[in-house]
């Protein structure tokens, strides 16, 4: 079934030729969006009826105009038949650029979205990380499910997103895909990256993000207090898998290294520094940014524990890191025994670092950013609130003197 189409012939007043005739527009409305173009065809102002859309008379010329227009009207719906037959996609501007013979091979978002995606996986490892190419998946696989709601289509035109797609796949993200404010910024940054490469390339006329702001909510982080941690450390297991895990939590608590660079750590990461200390200098796998960090005893006494493992020093590896599923998993249930109610992620480990272990002791805001490899030291200042911790601790050593 055809979708409902608007056909409208009118002039604009304002639009005089030298010769004082008025230009006639045909404006197409289909399915709320609408687009106008000329007809090439005048008529003098006084000799056009706006309700009937005809040149008023029965002059030669005024038939000749209505004669055409009527053509022109068959014509579009003859588009739009074909188009239907075909079972493409379509807008009012691909009728109109059909019209004029100005239509072009229709560029599909959803093709642009796997392009994209194709040729992120061949770079992972070289521009990109894994889990960037994962993200840009199941950013493609909701914008596909919206489309698939929305429009009941497996794909639509590039032209066709426009700044009410983009507001309407943010409320589906939030609703349907019960992503959280955050999340959904994000899918939406990683959307916004594919509309970019199709304005670059000129199948879309305007950016659709013109007016698109993108606005995180500030996230309070949680983290492990001292306290916390040393319930964690003293904590006896009988089973191997529960040992592991709480080491290597531990060990990223006093170094903020992420999941991605524990696992990959090997030997050649462990270097002598230039103070005589044992640093772990690595790359991030999620930046590419580099993170210099000194080796704190509790750390090395880590390391030490399993320099002898005969698995590791075949992979060359540092610790035995399991799955992050599966360190996620012990991690919870290590909280339970240790009697800690927050919510245990692996992640929690490297906020620790950077609240408890380095903050709170007075370790500069600059020299966290940097062990922690951002790349921006507005990233590291999301930890800053701890330092009122720390002026809390000073200014009570500060009140006990005036006592």
């Amino acid at each position: 079934m055809s979708l409902p189409i608007s056909l409208l012939f009118f002039v604009k007043k304002s639009k005089i030729h030298s010769s004082g005739l008025n230009t006639i527009f045909l404006r197409i409305t289909l399915e709320g969006r609408r687009c106008e173009f000329s007809v090439h065809r005048k008529v003098h102002l006084d000799r056009w009826n706006a309700r009937t859309q005809t040149a008023l008379g029965n002059s030669v010329e005024a038939k000749e105009i209505n004669r055409y227009l009527s053509e022109v009207k068959n014509k579009i719906y003859a588009i739009q038949q074909n188009l239907e037959r075909d079972n493409l996609s379509y807008s009012a501007s691909d009728i109109r650029n059909i019209s004029m013979g100005k239509d072009k091979t229709q560029k599909m978002l959803l093709d642009i979205f796997q392009e994209h995606n194709d040729k992120v996986e061949i770079l992972i490892g070289k521009d990109f990380a894994a889990g960037t190419a994962e993200r840009y998946r199941t950013c493609k696989k909701h914008v596909a499910g919206f489309i698939k709601q929305k429009y009941k289509k497996n794909d639509i035109p590039v032209q066709d997103v426009d700044h009410k797609f983009i507001t309407g796949l943010e409320y589906y993200l939030k609703t349907t895909r019960k992503c959280a404010h955050n999340s959904a910024i994000k899918y939406i940054t990683n959307f916004k990256k594919i509309i970019r490469i199709a304005y670059a390339n000129n199948w879309i006329d305007k950016d659709p993000f013109l007016h698109w702001k993108a606005k995180l909510k500030i996230v309070e982080r949680e983290f492990l207090t001292e306290g916390e941690i040393q319930r964690i450390i003293e904590l006896d297991f009988k089973m191997e898998r529960l040992d592991q895990v709480r080491d290597i939590f531990i060990f990223c608590c006093f170094t903020g290294l992420a999941y991605a660079d524990v696992k990959k750590l090997n030997k050649d990461d462990i270097v002598l520094g230039s103070d005589g200390e044992e640093w772990v200098k690595t790359k991030r796998s999620k930046t590419d940014t580099r993170s210099n960090i000194p080796i704190l005893p509790i750390a090395e006494t880590i390391i030490e524990k399993y320099k002898d493992n005969e698995l590791l020093k075949e992979k060359d590896l540092v610790l035995p890191v399991l799955s992050n599923q599966k360190m996620n998993a012990y991690i919870k249930e290590i909280a339970t025994l240790a009697g800690i109610t927050k919510n245990l992620t692996f992640h929690l480990a490297r906020h620790t670092f950077a609240t408890t272990v380095t903050l709170t002791n007075g370790v500069p805001i600059e020299s966290v950013s940097k062990m922690l490899g951002h790349t921006n030291l507005k990233t590291t200042q999301h930890y800053a609130k701890i330092l009122d911790m720390k002026v809390s601790k000073d200014m009570a050593i500060l009140r006990n003197k005036f006592r």
